[in-house]
């Protein structure tokens, strides 16, 4: 069940993103580098998603010499993860003009030889555009969307294409997407919801099972809740994403 705000922003978001591919502010879409682009489907809107994965943890505040550091939020774009030979990176070229050097550094070792560099770039240029717009209409949604993978290969288009969003990147690494976390993927400390649905439920459990603490919410409003040191489970349905207060974004 989609939040509200995530359902109206989904014909938003399709707008705002075409737009920002048609014309990147910052010359970094492939039409800037005189690149043909293919047809671009518009980017959906992020919306809750019943996943199992392993982020965040702290004690009070989380901050990353707690414990372990965090591996990266969410799976990787097919383009990035594609098996089989990469075209050299001095084959990468695009049909008319050049690639910035900032353009090709991201493109290195992600093209997989045959497919256009163009179409592999454009995908990495929708990923900041849906980080750009996202954090304009609410900060912690960006944040939630990286943790859950429903923006895909968040880490290396921010890194590559639009590093002014690392801070989204870097706090959606210590947060909890919906789902079960257990063992060393449990940080103690303060967590706020992130676009919660109205049928937002929690549970914290200790050793042996044994429950600490547990809660639900109907509003759609964000709720903090804390976890404490002796957890071992836990476990967040419709509530998006738990997001560590306190983090610095």
């Amino acid at each position: 069940m989609r939040n509200p705000f995530l359902a109206g922003a989904a014909v938003v978001l399709t707008a705002a993103a075409l737009a920002a591919c048609g014309s990147s502010a910052d010359g970094n879409g492939p039409e800037a580098a005189g690149a043909q682009r293919p047809a671009a489907s518009g980017p959906s809107a992020p919306g809750p998603s019943a996943t199992t994965p392993t982020p965040p943890e702290t004690t009070g505040t989380p901050t990353a010499s707690a414990t372990e550091e965090p591996g990266p939020a969410g799976p990787s774009a097919p383009g990035a993860a594609a098996q089989g030979p990469k075209t050299p990176a001095g084959e990468i070229t695009p049909a008319t003009g050049t690639f910035t050097e900032k353009q090709k550094k991201y493109l290195e070792d992600r093209v997989p030889k045959g497919m256009d560099p163009a179409a592999v770039l454009q995908t990495g240029q929708e990923t900041c555009d849906k980080l750009r717009y996202l954090v304009k209409a609410d900060r912690d949604t960006a944040v939630g969307a990286i943790a859950t993978g429903e923006i895909k290969d968040a880490p290396a288009a921010v890194a590559g294409l639009c590093p002014q969003h690392q801070d989204l990147v870097d706090e959606a690494a210590y947060a909890y997407p919906d789902g079960t976390h257990t063992g060393k993927a449990l940080r103690p400390g303060v967590y706020r919801s992130a676009s919660p649905t109205l049928n937002c439920s929690w549970r914290i459990e200790g050793a042996d099972g044994k429950e600490l603490a547990s809660g639900t919410s109907d509003t759609g409003e964000s709720r903090k809740i804390t976890i404490p040191k002796p957890a071992r489970t836990f476990t967040s349905t419709g509530c998006y994403a738990w997001l560590p207060e306190g983090a610095k974004g």
